[in-house]
């Protein structure tokens, strides 16, 4: 993976404020985001794309954020780009209301490791994409010791 597209990071959320908010968090922290406003766009974006990470807002309204995830996830050159689910859920609710969503089996979403209350921890956000994404954070070295 090059180092370019190791930054790469899709935002796919229907909510313009929180699309804005990450945009401009993730170009900030260093990233190349970019963004789609629903599933189907989303979906488009990540094959043209191959993002190394997808953020996703499993509550978007028609279903469409668990749609995608599913979508995603069966397929075979998306499956293995990591998803960081972001929901105004905490993850305990989210699973026992998937039913709500009319999600009859949730043994995909039980194995959601990465997973976030909106909005998201800033500092939170960008370590966790980080990790995902295989970047490393360098620390310049402490000049002003005077040990």
């Amino acid at each position: 993976m090059s180092l370019e597209s190791n930054r790469k990071i899709l935002v796919v959320d229907d909510e313009l404020d929180t699309r804005i908010f990450l945009l401009n968090l993730l170009n900030a922290g260093g990233f190349l985001p970019f963004a789609a406003e629903n599933k189907v766009e989303g979906y488009h974006l990540a094959v043209a794309e191959k993002p190394s990470v997808i953020i996703l807002n499993m509550t978007m309204a028609g279903k469409d954020g668990i749609r995608l995830y599913r979508s995603l996830k069966g397929e075979e050159g998306l499956r293995q780009i990591p998803v960081i689910m972001l929901s105004t859920l905490d993850k305990a609710t989210f699973l026992k209301c998937h039913t709500l969503y009319g999600v009859t089996q949730c043994e995909e979403f039980e194995l959601i490791d990465k997973f976030m209350e909106k909005p998201p921890e800033a500092d939170e956000l960008i370590t966790m994409i980080r990790e995902l994404s295989g970047q490393v954070q360098f620390s310049l070295p402490d000049t002003h010791n005077t040990e």
